[in-house]
């Protein structure tokens, strides 16, 4: 079983200690893609991208600063933190450049990242994610989220985020997804995520650096997203100078856990083209 080539690990950076999965390739590998998860969920999210990553290619999943097993350190998050913390871990594992597939929070830390180290990156996966910063009313819907967590707890919260981020095909038909992501809701600490919803909702706009991509990128997004509007992604399509753009029906905002053999085929072309 491809299972057993998955290993788990731990690295320390800075003033964290981050845990990772990595998919060692079977043949000799130039090509490294490090996965980046949404929020609040953590590196599990990835698992059969890695299970079903080409003979040829080393995959990473690691856990962002206070998610799943990696620590939080000095506690103020924001996505330049995560994508400082990024080029230190690369440059602890000696990977001189990779591949960044990021969904949702994970594409707006692969965007920061390559404003701040493009060197090291060879390429873009944006799977249901944007290069905008926060309107006003978003700033205030993620507030709004911090005050529901501190009075209900993760519970409610984690029910409720469901019922959102998939599609309701991917609800009835894929409940051990489902049930993957509300279990990674519920193991994040509250400070966690409130400290990330704060973090979001002060990120930078990365709009500008769109048009100096000069990798290849690919943008996913599902078809029955109710978080990444269409006009976003299409924006970000348009911006880009070499970027392919590709929905998937009946998915919703994490098209990795609704159709992963589909969300694979795409990842694994991409990888192959680099």
């Amino acid at each position: 079983m491809a299972e057993r080539f998955i290993k788990s690990n731990k690295i320390r950076i800075g003033d964290i200690s981050i845990s990772y999965h990595t998919k060692k390739a079977k043949t000799e590998s130039t090509k490294t893609i490090i996965f980046l998860h949404g929020f609040p969920f953590n590196k599990n999210m990835w698992r059969e991208q890695l299970e079903n990553l080409a003979d040829d290619v080393e995959g990473i999943a690691l856990d962002i600063r206070g998610h799943g097993n990696s620590t939080s350190g000095h506690g103020f998050f924001s996505i330049d933190v995560f994508a400082k913390d990024l080029r230190v871990f690369m440059e602890k594992l000696e990977i001189e450049q990779a591949v960044l597939c990021g969904i949702s929070m994970g594409g707006y830390i692969a965007l920061r990242a390559y404003q701040i180290f493009p060197d090291k990156i060879s390429g873009l996966i944006l799977a249901d994610t944007h290069s905008k910063a926060d309107s006003n009313a978003a700033k205030q819907k993620r507030f709004d989220s911090i005050q529901a967590v501190l009075n209900h707890g993760r519970r409610p919260f984690a029910i409720g985020f469901v019922e959102n981020i998939f599609a309701s095909q991917s609800i009835e038909e894929r409940p051990e997804a489902v049930e993957l992501i509300k279990s990674s809701i519920r193991r994040n600490s509250v400070n966690t995520i409130c400290a990330t919803l704060l973090g979001m909702a002060s990120r930078t706009d990365t709009t500008d650096v769109l048009p100096t991509v000069a990798v290849p990128t690919l943008l996913i997004r599902g078809t029955a997203d109710k978080i990444t509007a269409l006009q976003d992604m299409v924006d970000m399509h348009h911006a880009l100078p070499s970027a392919s753009f590709i929905e998937l029906e009946n998915c919703g905002h994490l098209p990795n856990l609704e159709n992963p053999e589909h969300f694979n085929k795409l990842i694994n072309d991409f990888v192959a083209r680099i």
